[in-house]
């Protein structure tokens, strides 16, 4: 009868290691997108996207550092720590003065479960059609 119980005890182990897990304390991230893609925009076009997010863990989200790939993207974090169940936004402003094809990462710190997370902004920024036709028409001046 021992060995019984003992079987059953250890059968069972497994399960209620699961069922601690998702009954977490810890914040945890849940973004509506990991990836934002502005598609093809204009030379000088508003670059300002903006990821959403929900805290969906147990304890409040405290966003410390966001690190990116280079100057050209900055973001903007929360700047108080996000309740369970409340929504976030991480703003990012892309420099799009550059033109040609862009990726770009953003490397969040928090106290979340996944303490670092990753996400990106990709595209392509393209001349004006206004410049083009002005370039254009000076070249069959020529």
């Amino acid at each position: 009868m021992k060995k019984y119980i003992l079987f059953l005890f250890l059968l069972n182990l497994p399960l209620w290691a699961v069922a601690q897990n998702s009954t977490t304390n810890e914040p945890v991230f849940k973004f509506t997108k990991e990836v934002i893609n502005y598609g093809k925009i204009e030379q000088h076009a508003n670059g300002n996207k903006v990821f959403e997010f929900t805290n969906v863990g147990g304890s409040p989200l405290v966003i410390k550092e966001i690190k990116t790939s280079c100057d050209c993207a900055v973001p903007k974090k929360p700047t108080r720590p996000i309740m369970p169940g409340e929504k976030g936004v991480i703003e990012v402003s892309y420099d799009t003065s550059k033109l040609g094809g862009f990726i770009k990462q953003f490397t969040i710190i928090s106290n979340a479960k996944q303490s670092i997370k990753r996400l990106k902004i990709k595209g392509f920024v393209a001349q004006k059609k206004s410049a083009l036709i002005k370039e254009k028409g000076m070249l069959e001046n020529d």
